[in-house]
């Protein structure tokens, strides 16, 4: 009888362990060893560092911080936060090409332009003289020779007078050459003088012991500055009502040759 009722026991012992059994294992918590103590620990895994494509910035995961610099058209710098206490910070310098501050130079004051190294031919800056020639028949010629340091230009005729004379004569307009006669430096220049009538017809014939040569300016007829006072032969020079002169001529021939 007792055997019987120790065995019905251990049987409904055993039923109820395994009911709890099953129990635990639906309620997911399973066994629990009595030895251990705590609760369980999850490892972390520290996160592989990124680099960022568009500022060059690297990020390191675990401290939450993150640093990186780079360059681009402007400054900045800013902060923030990554995980619980990281922080961010990122830079940039700009470089500029400084301002062009050439300035073109200009012509310095006082400059001289190719205007201001021409000067009218005139007594002061020239040799003058005058030679009675036997040909052309009645004829004479002047010789202008620069003394000066820079181009001077023989301007339309010379105006002749001879002693005391009221009247000049004209330029011969058939002489006139097409451009200005202009000297340099030691070159000269000429003009031809035709002093009375080869047959006799001119008036008023008388000789002249001096002779004043007068040059004109840019305009006709106007002072072209100082005159010259050349010598004539000791017996003077013969000449009348015919008396006519040449334009300024760039070389000997063409003074003579009309």
């Amino acid at each position: 009888m007792r055997t019987t009722r120790r065995l019905r026991l251990l049987a409904a012992t055993g039923t109820a362990v395994a009911a709890l059994a099953l129990t635990a294992c639906q309620n997911g918590t399973g066994t629990k060893d009595e030895g251990a103590a705590g609760s369980p620990t999850t490892a972390s895994t520290a996160s592989t560092p990124k680099a960022s494509a568009a500022t060059g910035a690297t990020s390191t995961g675990g401290t939450g911080t993150s640093t990186g610099t780079g360059t681009g058209t402007g400054t900045g710098t800013g902060t923030g936060t990554s995980g619980g206490s990281g922080s961010r910070s990122g830079s940039g310098e700009s470089a500029r090409t400084p301002a062009d501050t050439t300035t073109a130079k200009k012509p310095g004051r006082g400059q001289s332009d190719a205007s201001s190294d021409r000067v009218l031919c005139n007594g002061s800056n020239t040799a003058v003289r005058v030679q009675p020639l036997s040909r052309p028949l009645n004829h004479m010629l002047i010789t202008v020779t620069n003394t000066g340091s820079k181009l001077c230009d023989l301007t339309y005729f010379p105006i002749l007078r001879f002693d005391e004379m009221q009247w000049a004569p004209q330029g011969a307009k058939d002489t006139q050459p097409q451009a200005v006669t202009t000297l340099a430096p030691g070159e000269s220049g000429y003009a031809g003088v035709l002093l009375s009538a080869a047959d006799g017809s001119g008036d008023g014939g008388t000789t002249g012991h001096k002779l004043t040569v007068a040059f004109q300016g840019m305009t006709p007829n106007s002072s072209g500055g100082a005159s010259a006072l050349p010598s004539l032969p000791a017996k003077g020079v013969y000449y009348d009502s015919s008396l006519q002169v040449t334009y300024w001529q760039q070389n000997r021939a063409d003074a003579l040759d009309w």
